[in-house]
């Protein structure tokens, strides 16, 4: 899109902290993957398109949660060689729940192993999803040349492995096979079914549209590449089909035309259904439309603590947001005034004066917003309906290494859980530990080497220890007789004590 010009591998490079955008923290540059989410925003075609990228890995799933909670499409990607794996199928999941739509990009077809036509069948199958592809690879592995445009019909052919290079267009002809050269059967196989997998394209598309399919039965007319592309869009917006795509990122081919998808296929704010309203209980009581003329309302989902202070996140769903302004946090009963506003490009912070309804920004330093809350307009109060997290599975202990640290420990470990719902917090009553819940090992290593980054604490990591208790096994009776002779009256007392255990349960 213009905003950055530098393309690399997260895995090969030397020097990520110069040359990686969304994953800029150390721990995600010292492990080549993605951490925390990072909002992302851009132009392409004159249209804004707010982007967040997602981790992988499955100790770090409420990232994704959080993200489709706010999000009106996404882009899935997926691994040429390896296709549908198993942290695929838990997002795939959790954007069903959310009903966001989607489109697919089959990437890194230029690695050894690589198969277009086993993603898209691994999509169907393991994802129960409709796959429908728009395009098809031309070549794999090394010999990956472009794509064929099954919506414009023509074949985007790259010459050189130039990240600049810009692909030829050529159009489709009975021997366009042996024009671009590709020589492998199992490519040459996909290639002859060119007219099989448009007529598929087009009837799929055409159920979203009666005047056109009647068009193309009874006239024989095919449809415009207007008319395919609305069509395409209605029945991605409806989850009735999931386009897929393909291309190799690292080489810059077939990048663009997936931002050519998102506008053409992906919804506009406007596009999508109202959001709904909640009362005390989390019951829909209402909707707000997504338009610049409803009042304000918006939705916090992520707070992070940068070098800018708190930063909570939030997607404005209707009316504009003004620096200044007053709002009410409706989830807590509190008010908020508005002071700095700014628009995030991963981890660099562009201030910005107002926000509109599908905007995805960052407000400094609110005192009483946490992930989940409501933000609205104080004359017009709704509560949308707040997020769901998923509960830890694991335990540790966890304390400063220095105990002349314990108080700065302990601020920081507080503003890691405010960060992240999916930790928790508690101090063992009987062990006086304190214990930190999380969702896999690698999340609370993580945690606490972010804390030696972020706070400049380090902290020391353990197994909780467990109380152990024990209990009678069998009646026991016990007989005492106490005497005591002082002079006067004295002191006498039997006692008979009696102790057996209790049923189980």
């Amino acid at each position: 899109t213009g905003r950055k010009h530098t393309i690399v591998d997260v895995h090969d490079t030397k020097d990520l902290k110069s040359s990686t955008t969304t994953d800029y923290l150390e721990q995600e540059q010292k492990r080549g993957i993605t951490i925390q989410s990072a909002a992302v925003s851009t132009f392409w075609r004159k249209k804004k398109i707010n982007v967040i990228d997602t981790p992988g890995h499955v100790d770090f799933t409420i990232e994704v949660n959080r993200s489709l909670r706010v999000l009106d499409g996404a882009v899935v990607v997926f691994d040429g060689v390896a296709g549908v794996e198993p942290q695929s199928e838990t997002n795939w999941r959790l954007a069903d729940n959310y009903g966001v739509p989607r489109i697919c990009y089959v990437n890194k077809m230029d690695r050894s192993g690589a198969s277009f036509t086993r993603c898209v069948d691994m999509i169907k199958k393991r994802l129960g999803a409709r796959p429908l592809p728009v395009q098809l690879p031309i070549g794999s592995e090394d010999n990956f040349k472009g794509m064929i445009d099954l919506v414009r019909m023509k074949a985007l052919v790259w010459d050189s492995d130039d990240r600049d290079a810009k692909p030829a267009e050529l159009d489709i002809t009975a021997d366009i096979v042996d024009k671009l050269g590709v020589t492998v059967p199992s490519d040459r196989a996909i290639l002859s079914k060119i007219a099989d997998y448009r007529k598929e394209l087009v009837d799929t598309c055409l159920e979203m549209d009666d005047v056109a399919m009647e068009a193309y039965l009874i006239d024989e007319k095919d449809p415009s590449v207007e008319t395919l592309i609305a069509c395409l869009r209605k029945g991605t917006v409806s989850g009735s089909f999931t386009p897929v795509l393909c291309g190799s990122s690292y080489k810059n081919k077939g990048v663009t035309q997936v931002l050519d998808a998102v506008v053409d296929y992906l919804p506009a704010p406007t596009d999508v259904a109202a959001i709904n309203t909640v009362d005390a209980d989390g019951n829909p009581i209402g909707e707000r439309v997504c338009s610049d003329d409803e009042p304000f309302a918006a939705l916090a989902f992520k707070v992070i603590n940068d070098a800018y202070g708190a930063l909570t996140f939030v997607r404005v769903y209707s009316g504009v947001l003004t620096k200044g302004m007053s709002v009410t946090n409706t989830t807590r009963g509190k008010r908020e005034k508005i002071g700095r506003m700014v628009e995030m490009f991963a981890k660099e912070a562009n201030a910005i004066e107002e926000a509109r309804a599908g905007d995805i920004i960052a407000l400094v330093s609110l005192a009483e917003t946490d992930t989940g809350d409501t933000l609205c307009d104080t004359d017009h109060p709704v509560v949308l309906e707040r997020m769901r997290f998923p509960e830890p599975v694991i335990s540790v202990s966890v304390q400063p290494k220095s105990k002349a640290e314990l108080e700065k420990f302990s601020a920081a470990l507080g503003k890691m859980v405010r960060a992240d719902p999916s930790l928790r917090l508690e101090t063992d009553r009987e062990t006086g530990q304190t214990i930190l819940r999380g969702m896999g090992e690698l999340h609370l290593d993580v945690t606490l080497d972010r804390m030696r980054t972020e706070f400049n604490v380090e902290g020391i990591m353990g197994e909780p220890q467990v109380a152990y208790r024990e209990a009678f096994t069998k009646p026991i009776e016990q007989q005492y007789v106490h005497k005591k002779q002082t002079g006067g009256a004295g002191q006498f007392a039997e006692v008979w004590i009696k102790f057996e255990p209790l049923e189980r349960g």
